[in-house]
């Protein structure tokens, strides 16, 4: 029996309330619910908040994880200490990491980055409170958009009590 592939891409916020956190997780684990019996794949960029907490979510629901790296100083420059350990846990439980071709994690980076995510995925989970681009590029809201342009479905996490810090 041969089960459908699934590439799901994730953007959120990165500043997620610590109460945000266990709703954002559960909506995520109901949304990935559908894909049990999938080869399901999860794309992510690991950044604290919405991408950490999709990605722990795939893995838990026994998906492959695929990471993109915004550039070669991200790890060093952008991962902050309390983040640490879980990038690394993360990175290392990674059946694939690609690293942009950036030396610097700047909006450039961060907006190559978006693309491949986007490149990827059948589907964008965007953990996102809907409110609009802010005109700097790379931002949720900037990915969304894109998405929509793109014609790649997006599905919208936000759930009731969720906030941003």
């Amino acid at each position: 029996m041969t089960t459908r592939a699934v590439t799901l891409a994730v953007t959120g916020h990165i500043d997620l309330t610590p109460p945000s956190v266990p709703l954002v997780r559960a909506a995520l684990d109901a949304l990935l619910a559908p894909y049990a019996g999938t080869e399901l794949t999860g794309v992510s960029c690991i950044a604290a908040g919405a991408d950490t907490v999709f990605a722990e979510a795939v893995l838990a629901a026994g998906g492959r994880l695929v990471v993109i790296v915004p550039s070669r100083d991200y790890r060093a420059a952008k991962v902050a200490p309390e983040h640490a350990a879980r990038f690394d846990r993360l990175l290392g439980a990674a059946a694939e990491v690609e690293v942009m071709d950036h030396a610097t994690a700047d909006r450039r980076a961060y907006e190559t980055a978006n693309r491949a995510l986007l490149h990827r995925a059948e589907r964008l989970v965007a953990v996102w409170n809907g409110e609009p681009p802010t005109g700097r590029g790379g931002g949720t809201a900037d990915t969304v958009q894109e998405a929509r342009e793109l014609g790649i479905p997006v599905d919208v996490v936000w759930p009731r009590g969720a906030s941003r810090g």
